[in-house]
């Protein structure tokens, strides 16, 4: 697992993603899960831990599973990307897909290559 704080920054990066993903700002966010706007943004930033049931009121009030947020490198929660993907070219024509493809294609060797030139 990656280390503690760099968990939580990750944690906090997902969460502000989908939060504005839904046109909500930290005060919707807090207000929705019954928090402060201050404990919003110290998780979005990563610089405060949360509690179980904080994590838990953010999921109910942003409508989303906790695996939406972990995205931890299991099997379950791998098997979650194809149906993502899918929805993502749900509604584009072939050569739109093609293009995605070569996209993600490029991105993958991108992320590959990186990870051996330290």
């Amino acid at each position: 697992m990656k280390d503690q704080l760099e968990f939580y920054r990750t944690i906090g990066a997902r969460i502000k993603e989908i939060r504005i993903s839904k046109g909500m700002t930290q005060v919707d966010l807090a207000e929705k899960a019954n928090l402060s706007s201050p404990v919003i943004s110290g998780l979005e930033n990563g610089h405060s831990k949360m509690w179980l049931i904080t994590f838990a009121k953010i999921c109910e009030a942003l409508h989303v599973s906790a695996n939406d947020i972990l995205r931890l490198d299991t099997p379950a929660a791998i098997n979650d990307y194809p149906k993502e993907f899918t929805a993502l070219i749900a509604d584009c024509n072939s050569s739109e897909i093609e293009s995605i493809l070569k996209i993600a294609q490029e991105v993958k060797t991108s992320i590959r290559k990186g990870k051996h030139d330290y």
